[in-house]
Formats: structure tokens, sequence, C-alpha cells
């Protein structure tokens, strides 16, 4: 009886072009459907102070967000690109505007900043501890050959611990 292999017959090809024709269309749509004005208004704060993304502010009687939103419109409307009405937001409100920061510039050394000093405090915390941990290993060797015996004291030492005793007595 001969064995079927279903990898090499031409149903599977078809199938299998189908699904990725499936696949590749359904991924190209998840970004269809944002117009410019939505994409940049969830990229914007509310500047009344309420913490919210400037479409979705519910804030009751919100004396900014309204404002915002025909300024929004109104760049959006005069067709210039979405980093141009970002940056008129920032310029006018400031960068408290921006729900996250831009890309470029300063606002790339503030998100490398932090990452990079932890990475080198972990860094040269390890090198820290490896490095005294080397330093006791080389060491007690050379404290175990100079040590002395348990039980024997030399005269200088009793009679500095006799003198101890008395100093530190109440």
């Amino acid at each position: 009886m001969r064995k079927l292999n279903r990898f090499r017959g031409p149903v599977f090809w078809a199938k299998t072009l189908e699904l990725t024709l499936l696949c590749v269309i359904a991924a190209g749509m998840l970004g269809a459907s944002q117009s410019q004005y939505e994409r940049i208004g969830h990229q914007l704060m509310c500047s009344c102070g309420c913490g919210q993304i400037l479409l979705e502010c519910n804030h009751v009687g919100c004396p900014n967000s309204a404002g915002m939103i025909k300024e929004l419109e109104a760049q959006v409307a005069s067709g210039v690109g979405d980093a141009a009405v970002l940056n008129w937001f920032a310029g006018k409100y400031g960068a408290t505007v921006l729900a996250a920061p831009m890309r470029g510039g300063f606002d790339n050394v503030a998100w490398i900043i932090p990452i990079s000093v932890f990475v080198l405090a972990t860094a040269g915390t390890f090198v820290v501890v490896w490095l005294w941990k080397r330093r006791t290993l080389s060491l007690a060797p050379v404290a175990a050959a100079h040590a002395p015996r348990a039980n024997v004291l030399s005269p200088e030492d009793t009679a500095l611990r006799e003198r101890i005793r008395r100093e530190t007595e109440y």
C-alpha cells in the first residue's frame, strides 16, 4: 500500500495560498480603518489635566477638549502630515500634550538614558562584587598562614585583652 503524502498535492498548495492571501488582506485592513484624524487624536492628551486621550476625554464640561478637537480638525484639513500636526500641538501646548514622546532628538535620549543607566549600574554592581569576592579569596590563604594557633596567646595579647575588659566594664 502506498503511503499518501498530504503536503504534495495541488489542493494543499491552493489552500495554503488562500490562507496566506487571507492573512495578508486581514493584516492590511487592520490599519485601514483609522483616519488621520483618529490616529493623531489618539496620540494627543487633553490639556485640562484629566489625564485622558484627547478623543476619549469624557470629562464633563471640559474647558479644553472641544477647542483642541476643533484645532485638530483644522490641522488635519490643512493636509499636513502627522508629525507636523503633532509638532504644532507640542509647540502650542507643550510636550505634555503628547501621549508618548516623539522619536528623535532629545526624546531619544529620554528613552535611552534610563535603560542604559540601569544596565551600567547592574554591571558595575556585579564587577564590584566579583572584585570583592576575588580579593577575599586571595587574602584567605595568607591570613590563615599568619594566624596564631587557637589557644596560644602571647603575653602582649593577654595584657591587651585584660586592659580592654577593664576599660569596657561599667
